[in-house]
């Protein structure tokens, strides 16, 4: 009877050349062959870690801020806020995972401030620096579930197509929600109806905010009822809010003058800035508007837009990377024709816009009213330049308003 003789299935070292040999289910493994196993695994782990930092494309925030600086003008404050509230959530990504370790919560923003102050393009801007996927939601289409409308559900389902269907890219996108004060609740009475797009959206948006594994149709919940769901954890994607709130104002006003007795306004602060009061706000106003504090709770990181004065208007016009003029002389410069602007055209520009109150959208609306007709007749037509003036910005401005009193009258 011969004896059998015990080998390393890896390497083939019989026992006696091994210092220690484990028995496994028809095979046998020594105690080198562990060693390089076990090294192996740490070195694909760590590369793999190197890939989701790179992928990522994390940078400090000052470099965050610098970034925004060249698509989105002044508001420094808010720069400042996001550039440190984005890095350290995904420092928070990045963290390993020790069994000592201190959680880190998640840092979500909320983004007040008057239209066409570039909160959708601070996202914007956010997510093409940091490489990750990003999905513009309206508030305003969503209701309770089992409601004509969006359930909450669907904007995880615009991240997943903004992901191109990678679960795990998604999982550490960003979700920015727009128009976030529509939702609000709609009065402090309680009532025998059911605030089904408001208060009732809140309600359904709080598991999301915090971390939950949801259940999300990839094509959209309603129209394919027979599809599989994919499980997406929101514990790791960043939400931004943002809203106008409009009229939030005067609750600022009322609650810094509730002191104030008689002709006594002065406050304690120093003398108070009426002409941007949302640099006051805080989480109560909110509250007050018509957030619910357990949704306020869960966008710990608030803070404002500053509203567009006649100098930071002038400088959106020419000075970012995707300015406005520089998008029009890029649309001229594909037909041969070279455009330029005279500075006192868009000082006038400028000032029609404040007149507006529409923010950069006003620029961008002027804009079109003024090279419009140069848009249509000039192509083909063998003009290489265009010269605009401020006398030809009054002409061109004139000429549309007589055409809307014709079209009135």
């Amino acid at each position: 009877m011969t004896k059998e003789v015990l080998e390393c299935s890896f390497c083939g070292k019989q026992k006696a050349e091994t210092n220690l040999l484990i028995a496994g289910l028809g095979a046998h493994i020594c105690d080198r062959c562990i060693e390089q196993a076990h090294g192996i695994v740490v070195e694909e782990s760590n590369h793999q870690g190197q890939e989701l930092t790179t992928d990522l494309m994390l940078k400090k925030p000052k470099e965050i801020k610098s970034f925004l600086d060249t698509y989105v003008i002044g508001q420094d404050q808010t720069k400042k806020v996001i550039a440190v509230a984005v890095y350290n959530h995904y420092k928070r990504l990045l963290q390993s995972p020790a069994e000592d370790a201190i959680e880190i919560q998640k840092s979500n923003i909320i983004l007040v401030g008057q239209t066409g102050t570039g909160k959708t393009l601070m996202a914007k801007t956010i997510a093409k620096m940091l490489n990750v996927p990003l999905a513009i939601v309206d508030a305003t289409v969503m209701t309770e579930a089992g409601y004509v409308g969006e359930d909450v559900e669907s904007m995880l389902t615009r991240l997943l197509q903004a992901a191109d269907y990678d679960k795990e890219k998604a999982e550490r996108g960003i979700v920015f929600i727009d128009e976030i004060d529509k939702i609000a609740r709609k009065s402090d009475n309680p009532s025998i109806t059911r605030d089904v797009s408001g208060e009732g959206v809140q309600q359904a948006l709080l598991k999301l905010l915090e971390g939950t594994v949801v259940n999300v149709p990839p094509k959209g919940g309603r129209k394919h009822p027979d599809q599989k769901f994919v499980e997406v954890n929101t514990e790791n994607i960043l939400f931004i809010a943002g809203g106008a709130f409009d009229g939030i104002e005067r609750l600022i006003s009322k609650r810094l003058n509730m002191a104030a007795i008689g002709y006594k306004s002065a406050q304690e602060g120093g003398p108070i800035d009426t002409k941007n009061l949302l640099q006051y706000i805080t989480p109560k106003d909110l509250k007050d508007f018509g957030l619910i504090p357990e949704i306020i709770g869960r966008l710990p990181v608030l803070t404002y837009m500053n509203p567009l004065d006649e100098s930071t208007l002038r400088a959106i016009l020419t000075e970012p990377k995707n300015a406005i003029v520089k998008q029009y002389k890029k649309l001229f410069e594909m037909d041969q024709i070279e455009l330029s602007f005279e500075a006192d055209a868009l000082d006038f520009i400028v000032v029609k816009a404040i007149k507006y109150k529409l923010g950069a959208r006003g620029l961008r609306s002027l804009c079109e009213e003024i090279l419009t007709d140069a848009m249509f007749s000039l192509p083909g037509s063998g003009e290489t330049t265009l010269n605009v003036d401020k006398s030809y910005v009054k002409k061109q401005l004139n000429r549309s308003r007589l055409k809307q009193l014709k079209a009135v009258s």
